[in-house]
């Protein structure tokens, strides 16, 4: 069947959701399909080639952010300090693995959220499940949970304006490597984690001072002075992808434009549906979910159906087991894939397989068990011979209490209240985020 970016409505679809008024959602669609691209294509081919080389093991994939962006916290100091926490992480692992870090962020565009039951009910009452800001209203009321087609031109305005920030600290000097004691998030100073950030940032400003004396500095070196951040997220809302769906005029190739990085939640990926049919066809490099419901036969059918050309980089496929899951479940998919001479990027998600209500009614996610997936998952690349070539997280530069335990963050059940504020599922604060970076550096560098 032949491709176009509007072919996948002639497939089933799960997880979207239903609006009531179909000529206001032309309307928001039209007008979408008019507005500028977010991302351009040859920054999705780039990115493309920095997977490619994760792949092959030459760099490392470095992928987190919000579990679901809001618009009533869109603000400047949110996205700095998310910024800045991706830094400080892209700092500590590249200086322990001498390898380049490629930053994504779950960012400009991280809006939609699958969920595991259509509906919601509290004391009684039960209403259509909250799906992210692009669709609905967080807020428990019957008029809130509308879906709401006009959503998406304000995801689509929060995002443009998300990523004009970035690129301004990307570019406009937050990230020059002679600032990089400035990256530390106020909460994190004074505590056990700043001691080891300022001995990895002390050793740095020695190597900078070193090149600056042989007359190489950030004036005439722009790596030492600029970065990229990539941007990403869940293409769950097919209506705005599509909106946001461009042709390359330099390639002729079709480009989704509202993100540099898709990916396919475990809930959509049915080989006959249509998240399956769109993602076929956009050139971007994209990602997929793998879960522990993941068929052997079905991920090579998959990885053909979402990359026949095995080209390199194109497909990540982000392994969401759970520590009680993965040693069981991966190591065979993995030797398929092997043996099959598929060429994928693997990453892990030790963030959704380890969702648990604590005693005090949060859902949370242990550290430990984050820990213990990542963990397993490099040890199981070691005895395949294989490449871990990245992690994705949910995580925050907030000092959020949603994740229990940790050594930098000793979070109880009974502590998660004082600072719950995610809109779906709970996040690494930044404490927990850059004292798993120090973890997974070591895990790293014993893996190789």
């Amino acid at each position: 069947m032949s491709w176009t970016p509007s072919s996948w409505r002639a497939f089933p679809i799960k997880q979207q959701p239903t609006y009531q008024d179909q000529e206001l959602l032309k309307q928001v669609e039209e007008t979408l399909s008019s507005y500028p691209p977010l991302i351009f294509a040859g920054e999705a081919r780039k990115l493309k080639e920095k997977l490619a080389s994760a792949g092959r093991g030459e760099a490392f994939l470095l992928q987190g952010g919000d579990c679901a962006e809001s618009f009533a916290d869109f603000n400047a100091p949110n996205i700095k300090n998310l910024f800045k926490l991706m830094l400080q992480m892209n700092m500590v692992l590249m200086y322990s693995t001498g390898k380049p870090i490629v930053k994504v962020g779950r960012v400009a565009g991280q809006f939609a959220k699958p969920r595991s039951s259509d509906f919601e009910e509290i004391n009684g009452v039960k209403l259509p499940s909250y799906r992210g800001d692009i669709i609905n209203c967080m807020e428990f009321s019957e008029e809130a949970r509308i879906p709401n087609p006009e959503n998406m031109i304000k995801a689509y305005n929060q995002s443009a304006s998300t990523l004009n920030l970035l690129r301004a600290f990307s570019r406009g000097g937050l990230a020059d490597l002679n600032k990089v004691h400035q990256w530390n998030l106020d909460y994190i100073k004074d505590h056990s984690l700043d001691t080891r950030y300022d001995e990895v940032s002390e050793n740095i400003d020695k190597s900078m001072k070193f090149m600056s004396a042989c007359g190489l500095t950030s004036d005439v070196i722009p790596q030492l002075h600029q970065t990229t951040l990539y941007t990403s997220h869940e293409a769950l809302l097919l209506n705005y992808e599509e909106s946001l769906t461009r042709k390359d005029e330099e390639t002729g190739e079709w480009y989704d434009c509202s993100a540099h990085m898709l990916w396919i939640g475990d809930r959509t990926r049915d080989l006959t549906e249509a998240h399956i049919e769109y993602f076929r066809g956009i050139q971007n490099p994209i990602g997929c979910k793998v879960g522990p419901s993941m068929g052997e036969d079905e991920l090579i059918e998959l990885i053909d159906a979402l990359n026949p050309d095995n080209e390199e980089g194109r497909l990540n496929l982000i392994v969401r087991m759970g520590a009680s899951k993965i040693r069981e479940y991966f190591p065979k998919l993995l030797k398929k894939v092997r043996d099959a001479g598929r060429n994928v990027v693997w990453s892990c998600d030790p963030m959704h397989g380890n969702v648990e209500k604590s005693s005090s009614g949060y859902k949370t996610r242990d550290f430990s068990n984050i820990l213990s997936e990542v963990e397993q998952f490099f040890a199981i690349h070691k005895e395949m011979g294989t490449v871990p070539a990245g992690i994705h997280l949910e995580m925050t530069g907030n000092d959020v209490t949603e994740c229990t335990g940790s050594a930098s963050s000793p979070i109880t059940a009974e502590g998660l209240a004082s600072r719950y504020h995610t809109q779906c599922d709970p996040r690494l604060n930044a404490s927990q985020a850059l004292e798993l970076s120090f973890t997974l550096s070591d895990t790293i560098t014993k893996a190789e």
